[in-house]
C-alpha cells in the first residue's frame, strides 16, 4: 500500500497557480471559500485525504501521466466550455433499466437530478428512452462471461447524429455491457471529448455480475442472428439498489467531467481519480477535491455553498433517521449508500462555507 502525499506548498500551487492573473482570480473567492479550499490541502484535513494505492493494478501506477493542476487545465485551448445556447447536458437511455415496473423512470430522473446538482448551474435533460434496436448497433455474446454486449463505437456514432443543437454534451447510459472492438473483453464506456459525446454501461456495477449465478449469462453455444434485436426483449437488467445508484452517480459525473477537460486527478482523493477495477472505483469519494473543484468553478461560476446545498438536498437524508431515505412519491430514493457522503457534505455546509464570491 502506498500513500501519495504531496506537500502543502505543491498542492497550493496546483490550486492557486503561479500565474499572476490566475492568482488574482483566486482572490475573488470569498474568505470562507478560500478557507475551505486551503484547509483541504493540509495533511490533517478532516475533509480531503491523500490518495492511497492498494496494488500495482491501480490506475495511477498502471497509467503514469503528469498531474493536471489548475493552470494547465485553464490554459488548455482544446477544453470544452458551455456557452449561451449550447449549455445543456443531455442523457440518453438505451435499453431497459431496473427489474420493476416504474423504477426505470425514477432511476434515470434521480441520475438527472444528481447531475444537475453536481454541475450546478447547467440544465440537465433526459431524452426519450430508446431500445437497442433503435440504435442499429452491432452486438455479440461475450465469449468469457456469456452475457450480451453492444458495440460502444456504434453507439457513439449514433449519439453524435442525435446531439441536440443546444447541447454541451450528450451521454448515453445503458444497463447492457459494452465492448469497443472484437479483440477487447469489455469497456465500461467510451467518449469523444472534442465532440461532446459519451456512452457508459452500468451493467458491471451489479454485485452479482462476475458470479456464475448472474442472470444475464446466456446458455453456452447460443448463436445470435445478425440484426435480430429480439434477443434484448426481456433481457436481464440488474435491480436498482442504493449501491448501484451510488456507482452510477460517480461514473456519470466523472465522465462528464472529462468532457469539460478535467483529467484524472492525482492530487487528493477525488471523484475524478481514474480506476481500473470496481474495487478501486468504490474507494473514490463522490465529490471533487479542492483543485478539481476550482477547475469546475472556473467554467460554471457557481457559489460553492449553493452547490453543496443542492447535493445535500438531493440526498434527502434525515440525520435523526441515521441515513434512512426520505420518501419520494410512492417509493424512497435508495440513498443509504450515500450516508458517508451526506455526513461529509453536512460538515462543510454547517458553517464552513456560509457565503460565496464570484
Amino acid at each position: 500500500m502506498q500513500v501519495i502525499q504531496h506537500s502543502v506548498e505543491r498542492l497550493r500551487t496546483a490550486l492557486v497557480s503561479n500565474r499572476p492573473d490566475l492568482a488574482e482570480r483566486y482572490t475573488k473567492f470569498s474568505r470562507e471559500e478560500r478557507r475551505l479550499l486551503e484547509e483541504g490541502l493540509q495533511p490533517d484535513s478532516p475533509l480531503f485525504f491523500a490518495i492511497t494505492l492498494h496494488s500495482d493494478s491501480d490506475w495511477i501506477t498502471s497509467h503514469p501521466e503528469a498531474p493536471q493542476d489548475f493552470q494547465s487545465f485553464y490554459s488548455n485551448p482544446y477544453r470544452s466550455t458551455p456557452i449561451k445556447g449550447r449549455n445543456t447536458v443531455y442523457i440518453q437511455t438505451i435499453g431497459s433499466f431496473g427489474d420493476t415496473e416504474g423504477v426505470e423512470g425514477q432511476y434515470v430522473e434521480w441520475l438527472r437530478e444528481y447531475c444537475e446538482a453536481f454541475y450546478f448551474g447547467l440544465p440537465v435533460k433526459l431524452l426519450d428512452p430508446l431500445m437497442v434496436a433503435d440504435t442499429g448497433c452491432t452486438f455479440r455474446i461475450n465469449s468469457i462471461s456469456h452475457n450480451l454486449q453492444i458495440h460502444a463505437g456504434d453507439l457513439l456514432h449514433f449519439l453524435k447524429k442525435r446531439k441536440p443543437k443546444d447541447a454541451f454534451c450528450i451521454v448515453g447510459i445503458t444497463m447492457i455491457d459494452l465492448y469497443p472492438k472484437d479483440s477487447w473483453n469489455f469497456v465500461f464506456g467510451q467518449a469523444s471529448l472534442t465532440e461532446g459525446v459519451g456512452v457508459f454501461s452500468f451493467a458491471r456495477y451489479d454485485d452479482n455480475f462476475y458470479s456464475r449465478s448472474y442472470k444475464g449469462r446466456l446458455q453456452k453455444g447460443k448463436v445470435l442472428k445478425p440484426n435480430d434485436y429480439s434477443v434484448f426483449t426481456g433481457y436481464y437488467t440488474p435491480p436498482i439498489t442504493s449501491t448501484l445508484l451510488l456507482r452510477s452517480c460517480k461514473t456519470l459525473t466523472h465522465e462528464i467531467g472529462h468532457i469539460f477537460g478535467i483529467k484524472h486527478c492525482q492530487w487528493l482523493q477525488c471523484v475524478m481519480q481514474g480506476s481500473n477495477h470496481l474495487e478501486e472505483s468504490d474507494r473514490r469519494p463522490l465529490d471533487l477535491c479542492p483543485i478539481c473543484l476550482r477547475k469546475l468553478h472556473s467554467v460554471l461560476g457557481f457559489r460553492i455553498a449553493e452547490r453543496y446545498k443542492a447535493l445535500l438536498q438531493w440526498m434527502e437524508l434525515d440525520a435523526a433517521q441515521h441515513g434512512a431515505a426520505v420518501p419520494m412519491g410512492d417509493s424512497a430514493k435508495p440513498t443509504q449508500a450515500f450516508q458517508s457522503s451526506w455526513q461529509w457534505l453536512q460538515s462543510k455546509s454547517h458553517g464552513t462555507v456560509q457565503e460565496s464570491g464570484r
